[in-house]
């Protein structure tokens, strides 16, 4: 049952994002700045915190489940460092994440030989 709930949430952020790509004319940085401010704001309500529990990667892998992990950072930070932990929170909580990201992007980089665009 958890895979179905993953693939429903998940499909839904995704066909959310194509739809407003499609319809609104929206470029994908646009739906990029949309999904995490999105994920961040449902993070602050305390909402997106049962979407997480009940899709787990549906929820967490999208761009929204970006903005909770920073959110999520941010909180956990105020609440060691006080005022101060807003500005390092979101870093160190998705820093596994940005450091994946900027790996695997290295190594493509290696494996791989660009091609112009014709």
């Amino acid at each position: 049952m958890q895979y179905l709930w993953t693939f429903l949430i998940g499909g839904t952020l995704c066909a959310i994002a194509q739809l407003l790509i499609d319809k609104c004319k929206l470029t994908p940085a646009r739906i990029l700045v949309i999904y995490v401010s999105v994920g961040t704001f449902l993070t602050l309500l305390g909402w997106y915190e049962p979407l997480v529990k009940l899709a787990g990667a549906g929820a967490t892998i999208p761009l929204t489940g970006f903005g909770y992990t920073l959110a999520k950072g941010v909180a956990k930070a105020v609440a060691e460092k006080g005022f101060l932990g807003i500005f390092s929170g979101g870093l160190t909580g998705a820093a596994a994440g940005i450091t994946a990201a900027i790996v695997f992007g290295y190594l493509v980089a290696l494996l791989f030989k660009p091609k112009p665009k014709s």
